[in-house]
């Protein structure tokens, strides 16, 4: 659907007196397309490709002096009419943004007066004009920004970031406190129908709108759904006023209005400028303070010339946004354009023309690091904008950003970093699980050489890490001693007593344990979350994978089985001389964290595979050799002291987020479960 039809559709759901005062976008449109479209000074691409724009012209064409005199002679005389009428239009529109915006704050503070009991129709009016006033505002700021886009095409002239900088200081742009109060609306509704109808929906339900509490009743009420509900007129101090707010909106065309709050805009935002990582963190510190998620982004870097593109879903129409990173870009000497789309048109994908690929930045002095992001709930603004802002304190330079998943909204991406060669590794690993535990993400960050993603083996702990459960515990659990053998097991885990000493302790207790129960512990394994699929990508990319468990060799055994492993090392348990029970002991060495450390080592010497090309991963003390022993040692899910420690750490559900920081991006890794 054309913007044009998509604009006018939407202006005629508004009541007639608004519709009269929305920007004149067709008449606009009509002006340039009759009048500009033929006098574009940009010349090569005003012509056809076939043109010659020959030292000598042909006698029938003008020479180029005079074509590019006719051509600005032109332009100089149609763009500043286009921008006076564009003026007026903006003046009128905002003029009756002020005169609707009093009317409404009047009717809210009335509503919201603590001196009076507010009437749920009162309440209900004051939430459909505050969201239809914000529904108007956009609507009408993007058929301004969508004008000035048709202009700067037709014409060879850029005038629509200067012109959209002059409408910053407008009240409808700088009114966004007006718009905050649809919580407070909200809630005092929910508590008012909550007074007033029994059975009414709890205010908890309220956090599916990310406003408050209470959405469903709220939603129920005003959409009329309710039995209770009536077909309540919008009330006015004046008859003025009744048609300015449009007195025909009964409660049950509320529904739409405030199904609005659930509608996003989609941004397109590029700035482009010659401060790199200061271009990332100015358009990231301006979306955290706006209420957005980012579906995707773009990097593009040429010596110290660097773009940045990003394409967000806007959740509050917030023209602020705009007004900021205009900001932005004059601070950083940069030059911002974007695009804005409706929930309702198809969304833009970014341009093409950003790639991924960066060259490299000549620096001297520094190191070179990869850094891992990763949310699988979604990489919010705020959190990426105190990352870029900890870049920046820290002087790292962002050379390249690469997605790696392929979400709907934004999960990993992979930085490739210029790390001043002062940084101690240690100190920023500390420093940025301080950052992420806050946003329920994580950062791994490993050196940038030939072996990161070269690795060739992969060794795993079993209990808590390829399968949820702690094996002696579930042993316990079949035998009647859970909590004995729980107990000291936490003690183990957190590293307060010796392993050794643990284990036999433990294996004591199981003492007369029937060895079938091994086999029911077998059936009730429960593989942790990615655990097949990693599997199945590493061994298809030609990696070599072991499991060293402290737990027991059955149940290892079974373990490398199911996950088509290469190598299964455990703790070997004694049995009677008729084979029937346990006898409460172990036989040969105890894979305690020493042993695990030894024997990676010696799967590596077997395989002939460098201690470089190794990866390590667990969550427990007694792993911390063995994930100190490996190149990449990653604490997954583990205890804090293990991810104190771990140079990567995992705090997610699956396991198959360990691709991520092994370099493979979500498409790579679907491809190599094909057989």
């Amino acid at each position: 659907m054309k913007y044009g039809k998509y604009f006018n559709q939407q202006r005629a759901e508004f009541p007639e007196l608004w519709q009269t005062h929305f920007i004149e976008y067709n008449a606009l449109k009509a002006f340039l397309k009759d009048r500009m479209v033929d006098t574009s000074v940009h010349l090569a691409t005003a012509f056809p490709s076939s043109h010659s724009f020959s030292w000598t012209p042909a006698p029938e064409r003008p020479t180029f002096d005079a074509l590019l005199a006719q051509r600005l002679t032109q332009v100089s005389e149609l763009t500043p009419e286009f921008v006076r009428m564009l003026d007026l239009e903006v003046d009128r529109f905002g003029a009756f943004f002020v005169e609707v915006k009093a009317t409404i704050k009047a009717r809210i503070s009335t509503a919201l007066d603590p001196a009076r009991s507010p009437k749920v129709a009162e309440l209900e009016a004051a939430l459909a004009d505050l969201l239809l006033l914000e529904r108007f505002v956009f609507l009408n700021f993007t058929a301004i920004a969508k004008a000035l886009k048709k202009h700067d095409k037709w014409s060879g002239l850029q005038i629509r970031e200067p012109y959209l900088m002059r409408t910053s200081s407008l009240p409808f742009v700088v009114s966004t406190s007006l718009m905050r109060l649809k919580p407070e609306l909200l809630a005092r509704l929910t508590a008012l129908l909550s007074e007033q109808n029994a059975g009414a929906a709890p205010q908890e339900q309220l956090a599916g709108l990310g406003l408050g509490t209470g959405t469903n009743s709220v939603l129920k009420h005003v959409t009329g759904d309710s039995e209770s509900s009536t077909s309540t007129r919008v009330a006015t101090p004046s008859n003025t006023k009744q048609a300015l707010m449009g007195a025909d909106i009964t409660t049950q065309k509320l529904g739409p209005l405030v199904e609005l709050m659930h509608e996003t805009q989609t941004v397109m935002i590029s700035l482009r400028g010659p401060h790199g990582t200061d271009i990332i963190g100015g358009v990231l510190n301006c979306l955290s303070t706006h209420h957005c998620q980012i579906a995707d982004f773009s990097l593009s870097r040429l010596h110290h010339d660097v773009t940045f593109g990003v394409l967000v879903n806007l959740h509050n129409r917030d023209v602020d946004l705009f007004s900021d990173l205009a900001k932005t870009a004059q601070k950083w000497d940069g030059t911002l354009s974007f695009d804005v789309q409706d929930a309702r048109l198809k969304a833009s994908k970014l341009v093409d023309a950003m790639q991924y690929a960066l060259s490299e930045a000549p620096y001297a002095s520094r190191v070179k690091y990869v850094a891992t992001v990763l949310n699988e709930r979604g990489l919010s603004p705020e959190f990426l904008s105190e990352w870029l802002n900890w870049l920046l304190a820290k002087k790292i330079s962002v050379e390249q950003m690469r997605r790696l998943d392929s979400h709907t909204s934004l999960m990993c991406v992979e930085f490739r970093l210029s790390v001043p060669d002062t940084l101690s590794p240690d100190e920023m690993r500390a420093e940025l699980i301080a950052i992420s535990a806050g946003h329920q993400a994580d950062v791994a960050l490993q050196p940038d050489n030939v072996f990161r993603r070269q690795k060739r083996l992969v060794v795993f702990d079993m209990d808590s890490t390829l399968i949820q459960q702690e094996v002696i515990d579930e042993i316990a659990r079949a035998t009647g001693i859970e909590e004995q053998v729980a107990a000291i097991t936490e003690r183990a885990m957190q590293g307060e007593i010796d392993f050794k000493e643990s284990l036999a302790a433990r294996v004591a207790l199981l003492r007369g344990t029937p060895v079938e129960a091994l086999e029911e512990v077998k059936r009730g394994l429960l593989f942790t979350e990615g655990a097949h699929y990693l599997c199945r990508a590493l061994k298809r990319a030609g990696f070599k994978l072991a499991v060293i468990s402290g737990g027991f060799l059955p149940l290892a055994k079974y373990v490398k089985a199911e996950l088509g492993l290469d190598y299964a090392f455990a703790n070997q348990l004694k049995v009677t001389a008729d084979g029937k029970t346990l006898t409460g002991e172990t036989f040969g060495p105890v894979v305690d964290a020493t042993r695990k450390a030894e024997l990676l080592e010696v799967i590596a010497q077997a395989e002939g595979i460098a201690i470089e090309q190794v990866v390590a991963v667990g969550d427990g003390a007694n792993d911390l050799l063995m994930i100190g022993k490996a190149s990449l040692g990653i604490a997954f899910n583990a205890k804090p002291r293990v991810q104190q420690q771990a140079r990567a750490r995992i705090n997610q559900k699956s396991l198959a987020n360990i691709l991520y920081l092994m370099g493979y991006s979500e498409s790579e890794a679907a491809e190599l479960q094909l057989q």
